[in-house]
């Protein structure tokens, strides 16, 4: 299940490639530069360079060079006997294998979204070493003050029988949404939960679309930008008119925990953040990239919780961070994402495995915020004429 996002793969930042090291003195240090195909849908090279630090832990960068020059700093990278295992939080990858008695392979297999394909690894020397392919420029962005506007939308009814929106992506110059609701496009455009949205007809939140439009506009939109573009396709095709009221009602307040706040600056660049829900140990991970605070808390009204959700953290800026959760029956409006791949090694449920904890725990655990309940004042859109769309 996604919201916005630009792809949010190994693949779109600076890099700068560095030479293969020199041999290492003994073949059960890992610090070197080891490289492996992985043959999944493609053929995708990867690179991991391994050094240490001052203390002599080891820390890593992974690049996927076939998907760009982008490289990865390792959330960790440890040798216990023979075992290595490397992770990237980033995008819920893990890497688990064996070092060879000469300390020349690894031979393992990279784990990500409930999968795992056999991945070998072999340490490379200056002959052999891959190059790194030069770091392509960021896209363009929409000129800052520009009014856009979708220059052709298709929207088309969606009958796969979906409970809620598969997906809402800006790439290049293609947006695409699946299985969307007007529940859930007037939410994003207006930044508002389900229970903001007042006087709606009784298929707002059940008859879905797919749509796919492209800006009159060069350039990558920024969020608002993209925004502004929902709003017209809204009031053109749906006819929609509403006004604004103020009502009190139960809302979730996001603030920052007591020991402050765990974030870590994006490694990305752009202007879209990349949002995705993949297994995580015990329940589901929820994979923030190069994401804002209102880009979390935007994806939790519309998608995750039952209310609407107010930002007072005060905290700017764009981050990636992560978060394993196990979801209530409250959440996903009733129906969470099926996680393939969860359980233990035979498929089964085991009793005895770890659970994540609630999103409310993982929030203050894992990203240093407070989620809490709590009745306040908030903005409501009152629907005044809507229409089902019209034909393309």
């Amino acid at each position: 299940m996604n919201a916005v996002h630009a792809q949010a793969s190994p693949a779109t930042a600076q890099a700068s490639p560095a030479p293969a090291q020199a041999a290492p003195a003994s073949p059960r240090d890992l610090a070197d530069t080891w490289q492996g195909t992985l043959h999944g849908g493609q053929d995708l090279r990867t690179i991991v360079k391994i050094t240490k630090d001052d203390k002599g832990a080891y820390k890593g960068t992974f690049y996927s060079i076939d998907q760009g020059a982008q490289g990865f700093n390792l959330d960790s990278v440890t040798l216990t006997g023979q075992d290595v295992k490397l992770t990237l939080k980033l995008f819920g990858l893990t890497y688990e294998g064996k070092l060879s008695s000469d300390g020349k392979t690894i031979d393992g297999s990279s784990s990500q979204g409930g999968g795992s394909t056999p991945l070998l690894l072999t340490r490379a020397t200056p002959e052999t070493a891959w190059e790194i392919p030069k770091p392509q420029p960021p896209p363009k962005p929409m000129a800052a003050d520009a009014d856009p506007d979708f220059e052709v939308a298709t929207i088309k009814p969606n009958n796969t029988g979906a409970t809620s929106m598969q997906g809402l992506t800006i790439r290049g110059r293609n947006f695409a949404t699946r299985a969307s609701s007007l529940a859930d496009l007037i939410s994003f455009a207006y930044e508002v939960q389900v229970k903001q949205i007042v006087n709606a007809p009784d298929w707002y939140d059940k008859d879905r679309y797919d749509i796919a439009a492209v800006p009159e506009q060069e350039g990558v939109p920024n969020p608002e930008q993209l925004r502004i573009m929902i709003r017209k396709l809204l009031t053109d095709r749906f006819k929609l008119t509403f006004h604004h009221d103020e009502r009190e009602m139960s809302a979730y307040v996001l603030s920052v925990g007591k020991d402050g706040p765990k974030l870590k600056a994006t490694q990305l660049n752009g202007n879209l953040p990349g949002i995705f829900i993949g297994p995580g140990t015990g329940g589901m991970t929820l994979h923030m990239v190069n994401a804002t605070i209102p880009d979390f808390t935007g994806f939790l009204q519309i998608l995750v919780l039952d209310r609407p959700v107010v930002d007072r953290t005060g905290i700017k800026g764009r981050y990636d961070y992560q978060c394993t959760f196990t979801p209530d029956d409250s959440q996903f409006g009733g129906h969470p994402p099926s996680m393939p791949g969860q359980g233990n090694k035979n498929g089964s449920t085991d009793t005895a495995a770890a659970v994540a904890p609630s999103l409310y725990d993982a929030v203050q655990q894992e990203l240093g915020l407070k989620l809490s309940a709590e009745k306040t004042s908030v903005v409501v859109i009152s629907i005044d004429h809507v229409e089902k769309p019209s034909a393309n």
